[in-house]
């Protein structure tokens, strides 16, 4: 595996603030590249016809250049591996012992999403429509 592209909601505020993130993170020498398209653009139809891309828009997934795809929890810690200060957190985050505490920290991003989407009367003030809070 070379490249892990990342499928992310690009009208989600907290999906486009993780991406920025993601983006500017040193990455593990020689190890691998980290690309970003919109979730359900046109893009991401043309690269991967073979994925559920209303799926995409709910939960970040990552697609590796050997095929592999990664979604929700698998998905961010495929993220965090990428990176060079955050592999080995990665690494014990996938062990099946922690794998629970990296499905929480995923239902605690969608739920953070929630609550804000409650304070501000039900509706997103970066614009976002609100599709990452379906996580299931």
């Amino acid at each position: 595996m070379q490249e892990l592209v990342v499928l992310y909601d690009a009208q989600c505020g907290l999906c486009r603030r993780f991406k920025e993130w993601l983006a500017g993170q040193r990455l593990a020498p020689n190890m691998v590249r980290l690309g970003f398209v919109a979730a359900g653009s046109t893009e991401a139809r043309q690269r991967y016809p073979g994925l559920d891309h209303a799926a995409t828009l709910r939960e970040v997934t990552v697609v590796a250049d050997d095929g592999a795809v990664y979604v929700g929890d698998r998905a961010w810690i495929v993220c965090l591996w990428a990176t060079l200060e955050h592999r080995a957190t990665a690494v014990r985050l996938a062990s099946p012992a922690m794998r629970p505490v990296a499905r929480a920290m995923v239902q605690a991003a969608a739920g953070l999403r929630s609550r804000n989407r409650e304070r501000d009367g039900g509706g997103y003030a970066d614009g976002c429509d609100g599709q990452c809070d379906r996580q299931g």
